[in-house]
């Protein structure tokens, strides 16, 4: 402890991993691997950002958000999002009260802490735009009124990437407010084998069994605390803007690689060859996001000083969903994160 009583830097990390490692092991109890996705939701919840989980359905995607709500003990609301669905279906709206002759509120489902938006992109426009005030604002407009969200409030929003008839996709300016991109894959072998086996056991026994609240108040705000412990260096800065504005083209033209070492040439060479791939780089939110998700991350691994492999390991979820390819990535079969790869490459780490 330090003469106002706070805890150490080392003291915080440590207090902080034990915290880290409780909830692994009380998640763990339901789900089996997705080891990046469920720290992917506890990142978001220190950070207290919103995530986009994109997977074919069967992947435990609703199951790992509904498991975190359990272990918060936070208030958990579901919307699922269809082409008919109205604002005032997740906003509320004013009703009209017979008896008393006035409008009374009726809160919608997303005044609660975590929502869970199951395809989202299967809404219409509409519904999105009203979704986009609650998150960046947390707030949400009733008629005349503003009413602020319940703090935490973080939209875990899902998407399936293989069936998009009947689907509205993302807006940049909606995408742009997810802190992260998870892409769920499928489980190993062996992981499938003890998810079966886990679900044999629950059709004998019931449901699944129910999961402790270890991430009350006081825990989390351990961890948000513990995060704002971790170091960076003002190299580490500048290196993951770096990274953020190697992804705007107009921008970042004879920067974003300049570099005095050997090879300079070849690594012109390749970043004109890397820009014809992207149509629109990402956002200065990208940075802040990137800056805050590698100090969590150098928690996660027990450090109290972020590196430049923080950096690289938080980048894919966090750049994936804020560049727009071009046509030409699209006909070379070159994804975002292909692109992304090729910028980490790129650009000289400290």
């Amino acid at each position: 402890m330090d003469a106002n009583g706070k805890a150490e830097p080392r003291e915080a990390i440590a207090e902080a991993a034990a915290v880290l490692n409780c909830a692994r092991t009380e998640l763990a109890r339901r789900i089996v691997g997705q080891a990046g996705m469920l720290d992917g939701l506890l990142m978001a919840l220190i950070a207290g950002g919103h995530i986009l989980l994109e997977g074919v359905p069967g992947l435990a995607k609703t199951l790992a958000v509904r498991s975190l709500a359990e272990i918060t003990a936070l208030q958990f609301k579901r919307i699922q999002f269809t082409p008919d669905l109205l604002p005032a279906d997740i906003t509320g709206t004013l009703m009209w009260e017979q008896n008393t002759g006035r409008f009374t509120v009726r809160r919608g489902p997303v005044f609660a802490n975590l929502i869970l938006a199951d395809e989202i992109n299967r809404a219409p426009a509409k519904v999105q735009s009203a979704l986009l005030e609650a998150m960046e604002e947390r707030q949400v407009t009733i008629g005349e009124t503003t009413y602020p969200l319940p703090d935490p409030f973080l939209v875990l929003a899902t998407q399936n990437p293989i069936e998009h008839e009947g689907t509205y996709p993302l807006p940049e300016a909606q995408l742009d407010r997810f802190l992260l991109k998870l892409l769920i894959r499928y489980p190993r072998p062996d992981e499938e084998a003890r998810i079966v086996e886990q679900q044999a056991a629950g059709e004998d026994g019931g449901a699944f069994p129910p999961l402790t609240p270890v991430l009350d108040p006081v825990r989390r705000e351990i961890l948000r605390a513990a995060a704002r412990t971790v170091r960076v260096d003002p190299r580490i800065t500048g290196y993951l803007v770096s990274i953020a504005a190697a992804t705007r083209p107009p921008l970042s033209k004879g920067q974003a690689f300049a570099s005095p070492r050997s090879g300079e040439g070849e690594r012109r060479q390749d970043r004109e060859g890397l820009y014809r791939y992207i149509a629109f780089g990402a956002s200065p939110r990208s940075s802040i996001a990137l800056y805050r998700c590698c100090r969590i991350r150098a928690l996660f691994e027990g450090r109290s000083f972020v590196t430049p492999e923080d950096v690289k390991a938080a980048a894919l979820p966090v750049l994936r969903h804020r560049i727009v390819l071009s046509y030409e990535a699209e006909a070379d079969g070159l994804d975002a994160d292909g692109v992304i790869s090729r910028i980490l490459a790129l650009v000289p780490s400290p």
